[in-house]
């Protein structure tokens, strides 16, 4: 039988410890993102699950392309969002300001693409 290290044991301790702590303010940091502040609301609105969604089926086309510009990310988005414009429960403001910070990424993914 294997005796273990009482100062193993207490170092495992420890770590247990420091990752509920770390989780615990994790939490509390998330709380405050979509909660504490006064750009609370807008950050909770731009949390939606079909948000979420509509940015993968994004992600989703742009990988099957051999090539990505600027107009052909826009068709995109577009193509993309048609298909959300369909559903009754999405707000259509809501969508056309997500479609508006979409393509409004486009440098930031064009200095991905060069990297």
């Amino acid at each position: 039988m294997k005796k273990i290290n009482s100062t193993k044991k207490a170092a495992n301790h420890t770590v247990a410890i420091e990752i509920g702590i770390a989780a615990v303010a994790a939490a509390a940091a998330g709380a405050y993102f979509l909660y504490g502040s006064t750009k609370g609301p807008a950050r909770r609105k731009a949390l939606k699950g079909w948000t979420l969604k509509l940015k993968g089926d994004v992600m989703d086309e742009i990988e099957k392309m051999k090539s990505v510009s600027e107009m052909e990310y826009h068709k995109v988005i577009d193509k993309v969002s048609k298909k959300y414009g369909a559903i009754k429960n999405i707000d259509t403001s809501e969508l056309a300001d997500t479609v508006k910070r979409l393509k409004g990424h486009w440098k930031d993914i064009k200095k991905e693409i060069k990297a």
